[in-house]
C-alpha cells in the first residue's frame, strides 16, 4: 500500500491529514475531523498509524463523545457480548509498551530493595513495622532537617537570612551530611524514598493500563493488528475479529470497509 494513495483517499472524505507535526507527542493523532502523523513516525509505521487513527474517526461516527468516555465495547461490537480479553492479547502484539514490562520489572526491583532495607531496619529495631510510626527514628531526628528527606529525595533549604548560605539536602549524601546518624535510619530515609518511588511507577503503569484498555484504543489496535498480520489477530481474537467482519460486510463501519477492501486486503 502506498501512503499517497490512503492519505489522498482519507482527504477525500473531509479529514485533513498532517504528517510533519508533534502529533502532540504521539506517533498520531485524531481530533475533530484531523488526523496528525508524528514527522518523526518511523517510515515503517506510517500506515499503521494512519489506519489507527482513521478508527479513531470511524469510532466517534458510531460513538459520541469519546475523547472523554473512551467508547464502548457494546457500541463499538453491536452486541453485549465482551472481547476486551482477546482485544487486550491483540494490543500487547501491537504495541509491546502495552504490557508495561520495563516499568513492571523496574517496580519488583523497588520492591526487592524495600524488602532488604526493611530487614536491615529489624536487625537493629525488630519490632519496627513500615506501616506504623518509627518512634525511635523521630526522636532521634527531632530538631534536625532531616524530615524534608522523609517526602523529598532532594531539598534545597533557603537561608533566613539575607547572606545566609543556601542549605541542600540529599538522599545520596546523608552519610556525608549527617556522619552520626544511625545506619538503621539512614536505611529508613532510603527506604521511604523507594516507597515513593514504587508508588510513582505502580501509577505510571495503572494510567498506561488504563489508556491502553480503553474501548476506542483497544479498538483502533485491532484495526492496526488486522493490516500488521492478519493471522495472528484473528488467531488472538476469533470472537472479535469474526463479530468485526461481520459489521464491517454489513457497513457499520461505514468507510472502513472502503479501508480495508482498496488497501488492507491487498496486503
Amino acid at each position: 500500500m502506498q501512503i499517497d494513495e490512503l492519505i489522498e483517499y482519507m482527504e477525500s472524505l473531509g479529514l485533513e491529514i498532517h504528517t510533519t507535526t508533534k502529533a502532540r507527542g504521539h506517533l498520531g493523532f485524531f481530533l475533530d475531523g484531523r488526523i496528525d502523523i508524528s514527522k518523526s513516525t518511523p517510515q515503517e509505521r506510517i500506515i499503521p498509524t494512519l489506519l489507527h487513527e482513521f478508527a479513531h474517526y470511524i469510532h466517534s461516527k458510531i460513538e459520541g463523545n469519546i475523547p472523554k468516555t473512551g467508547g464502548s465495547i457494546n457500541i463499538i461490537f453491536n452486541t453485549d457480548e465482551d472481547f476486551t480479553d482477546e482485544l487486550i492479547a491483540v494490543t500487547n502484539f501491537v504495541d509491546y509498551h502495552s504490557k508495561c514490562e520495563k516499568l513492571i520489572r523496574h517496580r519488583d526491583m523497588v520492591k526487592d530493595s524495600i524488602k532488604k532495607l526493611d530487614l536491615q531496619i529489624k536487625q537493629d529495631y525488630p519490632k519496627f513495622q513500615r506501616s506504623k510510626k518509627f518512634k525511635e527514628f523521630d526522636r532521634a531526628i527531632r530538631g534536625t532537617k532531616l524530615k524534608y528527606l522523609l517526602k523529598y529525595d532532594r531539598v534545597r533549604i533557603m537561608p533566613w537570612f539575607l547572606f545566609g548560605k543556601e542549605e541542600v539536602l540529599s538522599i545520596n549524601t546523608i552519610e556525608q551530611d549527617f556522619p552520626n546518624l544511625k545506619t538503621a535510619f539512614v536505611n529508613y530515609i532510603r527506604l521511604k524514598s523507594l516507597t515513593r518511588k514504587q508508588r510513582r511507577i505502580s501509577n505510571r503503569i495503572a494510567k498506561l493500563h488504563r489508556y491502553y484498555n480503553r474501548p476506542t484504543e483497544l479498538f483502533a489496535r485491532l484495526v492496526e493488528g488486522l493490516y500488521l498480520d492478519k493471522t495472528l489477530t484473528r488467531q488472538l481474537a476469533p470472537k472479535a475479529t469474526t463479530r468485526f467482519f461481520e459489521l464491517l460486510e454489513q457497513g457499520y463501519y461505514k468507510e472502513l470497509k472502503n479501508i480495508f477492501d482498496l488497501f488492507v486486503t491487498k496486503c
